[in-house]
């Protein structure tokens, strides 16, 4: 009989900053999302990982070392560049497969859920 450890849960910064990583090792990949974070918005990689560390930290544990108006940075981007439904979608699924495929638990499963609200949400308000 084969052991498999059991996938541990976003319950701490490390968990998440781990999340986060690979959540954006499979964006940076893509070669419809990758021009969005590179070429669109420009984002310096290195600042842009403890930021969304900060905000699901916020969302998940009740961190509270984010501080943006994340609606305010995504219509800038939409500006420049307009956000489509396949771009959500993606974006989405890529939270999804990375979650279940490296993370399980509670806190995993609110963070799936909260992504999708987050995504619907912001679709429904740049795109009006």
């Amino acid at each position: 009989m084969t052991e498999f450890a059991a996938k541990p849960d976003m319950d701490s910064p490390e968990h998440i900053r781990a999340f986060v990583e690979q959540f954006y090792e499979q964006l940076l990949a893509d070669p419809q999302l990758a021009p969005l974070f590179v070429d669109v918005a420009a984002i310096d990689i290195r600042e842009h990982f403890p930021r969304i560390q900060a905000y699901w930290e916020k969302l998940l544990l009740g961190g509270d070392d984010y501080h943006r108006h994340t609606m305010n940075i995504h219509r800038a981007l939409n500006d420049k560049q307009r956000l489509s439904h396949e771009d959500f979608t993606r974006w989405l699924y890529y939270f999804h497969s990375t979650a279940d495929r490296h993370f399980s638990g509670p806190k995993t499963e609110r963070a799936k859920l909260i992504a999708s609200r987050i995504a619907a949400n912001m679709e429904k308000s740049l795109q009006s």
